[in-house]
C-alpha cells in the first residue's frame, strides 16, 4: 500500500501493475475529528482541507459570489436548493464572516426550512460540495484515472470504490471511453 494522491501513483511504480484500487471515500475518522472542519457534528473551524494547503472552505464561503456558490452547491452537492442556500450564505456573511461549521450548518438549515423528517441534515450536500472544491476531488480523480492508465499492464484491473454519483459518472465515462478504444 502506498499513501499518496492517486495522480502521483506513477512516481512510485517501477513496473506495470496488474491492479490498482481507488477508495474515494472520506474516512469516518476525518468526520469524527471535529477540529478538521469536515463535519457539522461538532462546531469547528470551517476548513475541510485534506492537506492543510490552499484556500479553506471558509475562504470559499466568504469570497465566492452568490452565483458561484449556487453553482458549486448545485454541481458538487447536487442540491436543488442551491440558490436559496447561496442567498442565505451571502446574507449571513454580510453581517459577519462564516468561519465555523456550526454557523454554516445553521445558515443552510434556516435557508431550506429545517429537516422536516429528512434522514440527513440539510447542510450535508453543501458540506460535500465545499469539501470537493477545496480538495479538487474530481480533478484529482481525473488525474488519478489517467495515472492508472499509464501504470496498468495490458489486461490490468482498475477497481474504484465511489460514494456519490459525480464520482461514479466520471469513472464510468472513463472506463467506457477506454473500452471502446
Amino acid at each position: 500500500l502506498i499513501e499518496s494522491r492517486f495522480s502521483e501513483m506513477d512516481r512510485f511504480v517501477n513496473e506495470p501493475l496488474t491492479g490498482a484500487v481507488f477508495d474515494l471515500g472520506v474516512s469516518s475518522f476525518q468526520f469524527d475529528e471535529g477540529d478538521r472542519g469536515f463535519s457539522f457534528r461538532a462546531d469547528a473551524d470551517l476548513d475541510m482541507r485534506m492537506e492543510k494547503a490552499g484556500p479553506s472552505a471558509a475562504d470559499a464561503v466568504n469570497k465566492l459570489s452568490e452565483v458561484a456558490l449556487a453553482e458549486l452547491i448545485y454541481r458538487y452537492g447536487e442540491d436543488d436548493e442551491s440558490r436559496r442556500i447561496a442567498r442565505a450564505i451571502v446574507q449571513e456573511r454580510a453581517a459577519h464572516a462564516i468561519t465555523r461549521t456550526g454557523l454554516l450548518a445553521e445558515t443552510v438549515e434556516r435557508a431550506v426550512g429545517g429537516r422536516k423528517g429528512a434522514r440527513t441534515h440539510p447542510a450535508t450536500k453543501t458540506f460535500q460540495a465545499l469539501r470537493m472544491l477545496v480538495n479538487d476531488e474530481l480533478g484529482e480523480l481525473a488525474r488519478g484515472l489517467s495515472a492508472a492508465e499509464r501504470v496498468l499492464a495490458p489486461g490490468g484491473r482498475l477497481v474504484v470504490v465511489s460514494f456519490h454519483s459525480l464520482e461514479d459518472r466520471m469513472v464510468k465515462q472513463f472506463i467506457t471511453e477506454r473500452a471502446d478504444a
